[in-house]
């Protein structure tokens, strides 16, 4: 079954794992370049300005595939240098095309988000979760530790400690948890879930393409950076933005008091 579902409409991209009846796991030979392939063209059609990451069935992503680390088989097969280099050449090609997504990702959680799962989810700019959502990191009960990333990504969600206790414990906390923790920015019913998340991706969608992804893109630089190299990216990306028509249009609107209507010019 094809790892994706791919639908475009109104400037906005929803990308939904389709493997419902196995909660959607990851991993699987040509995972990695399903996502590479996916994201790839967001970046490339600036008629994108937003994308969701959402799950089939009842769960977001329960993570790696369970039976194939039983079996030893694909990604979780072969000797120690054969199985690092499936999660370099497989499984973090799925962690990174996310993570160089240029536009804003909102991940719409519907269910478990467990291990891989919740790593995915973390890569989102913003996260929406269903009131069936979990979220765990839970390798350790594996008997193997994050192998995604995630001792790079939860803690500078949710801050050290609390990322070291669900790394420790495995606990998996359920959706309110998560929102009063900070993974997650609102809580829907089920039903309300993809309202919720395609409003808000609306919102995001109206603002100017370009202005849109630099705006990322300084977010994403400012965690590594000095305030100096900071200000130094803005003041560069600044001059690129006013001597776009998306900016006249921005100004004009507000003098005249309307809703703008941004070109992507």
């Amino acid at each position: 079954m094809t790892l994706l579902t791919i639908e475009t409409a109104d400037h906005v991209t929803t990308l939904t794992l389709n493997r419902p009846d196995s909660m959607n796991p990851l991993g699987a030979a040509g995972d990695g370049d399903a996502f590479a392939e996916a994201c790839d063209a967001i970046n490339a059609d600036m008629d994108v300005r937003c994308a969701i990451l959402t799950g089939a069935g009842r769960a977001f992503s329960a993570g790696g595939d369970i039976k194939a680390m039983k079996e030893k088989t694909g990604n979780f097969g072969g000797t120690a240098p054969e199985i690092a280099d499936g999660y370099r050449n497989n499984i973090h090609k799925i962690l990174r095309a996310l993570y160089s997504l240029r536009v804003p990702l909102i991940a719409a959680v519907n269910g478990p988000a467990i291990g891989l799962g919740c790593d995915l989810a973390c890569l989102a700019d913003m996260r929406i979760a269903s009131e069936k959502a979990k979220f765990g990191v839970t390798f350790l009960k594996l008997g193997i530790i994050p192998g995604d990333g995630g001792t790079w990504i939860l803690p500078r969600i949710i801050g050290e400690a609390r990322a070291a206790e669900l790394f420790y414990t495995g606990d998996v906390i359920d959706a309110q948890t998560a929102l009063d923790w900070g993974l997650v920015s609102r809580v829907a019913s089920p039903e309300e879930l993809m309202g919720e998340a395609n409003a808000l991706a609306a919102k995001v969608a109206a603002m100017p393409p370009h202005a849109l992804r630099q705006a990322k893109n300084l977010m994403r630089q400012g965690r590594s950076t000095s305030y100096d190299a900071a200000l130094e990216m803005a003041a560069n990306a600044q001059a690129l933005m006013h001597s776009t028509a998306d900016h006249m249009e921005g100004v004009d609107a507000l003098i005249e008091k309307r809703a703008p209507k941004f070109s992507g010019r």
